[in-house]
């Protein structure tokens, strides 16, 4: 379809939606009636309890509230659906979906009985058609889905808040009646035994990882689960990944430094339009459903209050959609083209997915579509795929092809490759912990030192990634060890530097170069701005700046490995970690350092960052020469 038909239809498509939001308007009010809403007991209680402490009439809260709830409450109207999914249909032209249906199966049986409160993680504005149309055409209950008040565009909003679409605002610190409100309508959707969804991280991840959880839908949904006495509320994760995605482009861009465009109805009909070629296919996987009224009283049993109980059900549920989110040809072909940063041959890009793809199924990591990562057909076709959407090129015209990661195209290809990163940093860290058994002095603790190292790397990237608990954690990293060889370690005590010196050299997978050199090297350059203020105080916004420019200018220099390390979302969680330790001055949180000036802090953050950076340096020369011993260049 040309870019006149395209246009055409999309003008089509906005008319048909005036009409018939104006035909519906007064068809469905909702859920249930606003008057019905306003008198919930919960409600009402905490509405009058707000008006006496701030001294304000009944009425004028409870006109506010209403407001409120006219502009949240959502319905399920046959039409405004059914017009909707045709919308849905057109704009998803460059996907098939694809679905476990024994998955599919399981989540019914639940459905049957319990509210499913489904939390998915969000690469693409696609979500929003993808999840509730997989749903529908299995004949589950009605589902009610969280989205942003940005995406309540003029017309448009009216209709799709009919599809069962919750707008909800998210800055909402400054209008507590509001939160009050919201609070109210979930507890109501609970009660019903509605079905609900909402993306876990807030919003779009601009990374291709899942970005750290929001807790404020699951705090309300929480308190509302364990005040109800019927069936428990099922808190279900879903993953939902593409082989590729149009605007991964426009993402990647923004975190160059480029504006985003703010949401409007031109806004949608550019999106719809920007669809058109083929993209591969989009795949919905179910991960582990757990009870929440249930989980919450464990974690009561424990010693957590309501805050820190309701932190520990996201990180779960984020765990189990990682664990969920199943392993793209894309993702390990992107994995292959950024650990080399240069051009590859078909036969050096299989020698690098090859023990990736052995990984894989030793971990029994799910694989999209159940397709063979070592077969050649299917790994040439995804180089095709990736030279057709313009993120790889080839250059055909020597003895043989040779493809390697198109110019401004780093960032695209790193958000493949993310959606899969999660399953290879315990084994990153576990293999530079393992250098710093080597390095130990003769007659230390060895395993110590190892497992010191691994505490170090946890804590130095625990705003980049979900890790277990500390006990679960030494547990994963001695099953990866295992992994690693069959000389491997799998009880403590037994680790030695001759051991681990072996391990490294035996294994024919290094992955810690290629998974995280990337956020090394952003917090590299984000360190090095803060030593440079000294002890001086700095404000973020200035920091982020800085860090772009000279970023950039490390690229250049190659002085960082790869053009992905230049990312605001990257300097964005550097800069999180050194308000954490304290880093950034002027926050009053010097008292806690006493007798460390801040320039020294800042210098020890930087030289500690160095040092990881050395060893991964390490990790890629002990790669280089296993390859070079294979004859492999």
């Amino acid at each position: 379809m040309d870019a006149q038909r395209l246009a055409g239809t999309a003008r089509g498509w906005v008319s048909s939606v005036t009409r018939r939001a104006r035909d519906a308007a007064s068809a469905v009010t909702g859920p249930a009636d606003l008057d019905e809403l306003l008198a919930d007991p919960g409600l009402v209680t905490a509405l009058e309890r707000y008006a006496a402490e701030h001294n304000l009439p009944i009425g004028q809260v409870r006109a506010e509230a209403a407001e409120h709830l006219r502009e949240m409450a959502a319905s399920h109207d046959p039409r405004a659906t059914q017009s909707w999914d045709k919308l849905g249909a057109w704009i998803m032209r460059a996907h098939d979906v694809l679905v476990d249906e024994e998955d599919i199966v399981r989540l019914k049986a639940l459905d049957r009985e319990h509210s499913l409160a489904i939390v998915f993680s969000h690469r693409s504005y696609l979500d929003g058609w993808v999840l509730p149309n997989v749903l529908a055409s299995r004949r589950f209950s009605p589902l009610y889905t969280f989205g942003g008040a940005n995406l309540d565009l003029p017309v448009v909003g009216d209709l799709v808040s009919r599809t069962g679409v919750i707008f909800i605002k998210r800055a909402t610190k400054e209008i507590p009646v509001y939160r009050l409100t919201l609070r109210a309508y979930i507890a109501h959707l609970v009660k019903r035994r509605s079905n609900m969804a909402w993306s876990i991280e807030g919003g779009r991840t601009r990374t291709g990882k899942l970005r750290p959880p929001v807790h404020g839908i699951l705090r309300y949904l929480s308190d509302a689960a364990e005040a109800s006495d019927g069936p428990d509320v099922m808190l279900v994760p879903v993953s939902i990944v593409y082989d590729q995605l149009h605007e991964v482009a426009g993402m990647t861009a923004e975190a160059r430094g480029s504006r985003k465009r703010p949401e409007d109805l031109g806004w949608l009909i550019r999106f719809a339009r920007s669809q058109g070629g083929r993209l591969g296919r989009a795949y919905v996987s179910i991960g582990e459903p757990f009870p929440l009224r249930e989980r919450m009283a464990a974690l009561r049993a424990e010693g957590n209050d309501t805050s820190q109980a309701v932190e520990r059900v996201a990180i779960d549920a984020s765990h189990r959609i990682n664990r969920a989110t199943p392993v793209t040809t894309t993702a390990v072909v992107c994995l292959a083209l950024l650990g080399a940063d240069r051009a590859l041959t078909f036969d050096r890009v299989l020698d690098t997915v090859e023990p990736l793809a052995r990984y894989i199924r030793d971990r029994r990591w799910p694989v999209a579509g159940a397709a063979s990562l070592t077969d050649k057909s299917t790994i040439r076709r995804a180089l095709q795929e990736l030279v057709a959407s313009g993120v790889l090129t080839v250059f055909d015209a020597g003895t043989e092809p040779v493809w390697r990661i198109a110019p401004e195209q780093h960032l695209v290809a790193a958000f493949y490759r993310n959606t899969v990163i999660h399953m290879l940093v315990e084994r990153a860290i576990g293999e530079v912990s393992l250098l710093d058994a080597i390095a130990a002095p003769e007659g230390a603790d060895v395993e110590r030192a190892a497992w010191e190292r691994a505490k170090a790397l946890r804590d130095l990237l625990k705003f980049e990634f979900f890790f277990p608990g500390r006990d679960d954690f030494e547990r994963e990293l001695r099953a990866e060890l295992a992994l690693m060889s069959p000389i491997s370690p799998a009880e403590p005590g037994v680790l030695t530097s001759a051991a681990a010196r072996a391990i490294l050299d035996a294994t024919d997978l290094h992955v810690a170069h290629l998974v995280l050199r990337p956020f090394v090297d952003a917090y590299l350059v984000v360190a090095d701005r803060l030593a440079a203020a000294g002890d001086s105080a700095v404000a973020e916004e200035d920091i982020l700046d800085e860090a772009l420019r000279v970023g950039q200018q490390w690229e250049l220099e190659r002085r960082i490995a790869s053009a992905e390390s230049v990312s605001l979302e990257l300097y964005k969680t550097a800069l999180r970690l050194a308000r954490h330790r304290g880093l950034l001055g002027g926050e009053g949180g010097d008292t806690a350092y006493e007798g460390e000036s801040l320039s020294a802090r800042r210098a020890a953050f930087l030289v500690e960052l160095q040092g990881v950076a050395t060893q991964l340096d390490q990790i890629d020369r002990i790669e280089q020469a296993r390859r070079s011993a294979r004859g492999v260049r």
